[in-house]
């Protein structure tokens, strides 16, 4: 018979600096509406990112449906996202789940 482990941690025992360090990621979202080389201008306009890097994440949100364009603070990827939908891009963030 095998033993199973589970993790029995409860939510006060998860640290708070913890969760605070985490950082957030950008997500754009592929989207019916937006061609291919107005979401690769944009994310050169406001991320600065080379015509080839924008290209290349531009591919990733049309093959994969999605890509992390920038990470940061919980705030800093509140006003990408914002940026993101001011330019018509369907955008969101989240807790980096590499950690």
């Amino acid at each position: 018979m095998m033993a199973t482990k589970f993790d029995t941690r409860t939510e006060g025992d998860l640290s708070l600096d913890h969760l605070v360090d985490r950082p957030w990621v950008t997500i754009v979202w592929d989207d019916p509406v937006n061609l291919m080389g107005y979401v690769t201008h944009v994310f050169i306009k406001l991320f600065g990112f080379s015509k080839e890097r924008a290209h290349e994440l531009m591919m990733q949100v049309h093959v994969e449906g999605r890509a992390v364009v920038s990470s940061g603070s919980r705030e800093e990827m509140e006003r990408d996202v914002q940026r993101l939908h001011e330019h018509g891009l369907w955008a969101t963030l989240q807790r980096d789940d590499k950690i």
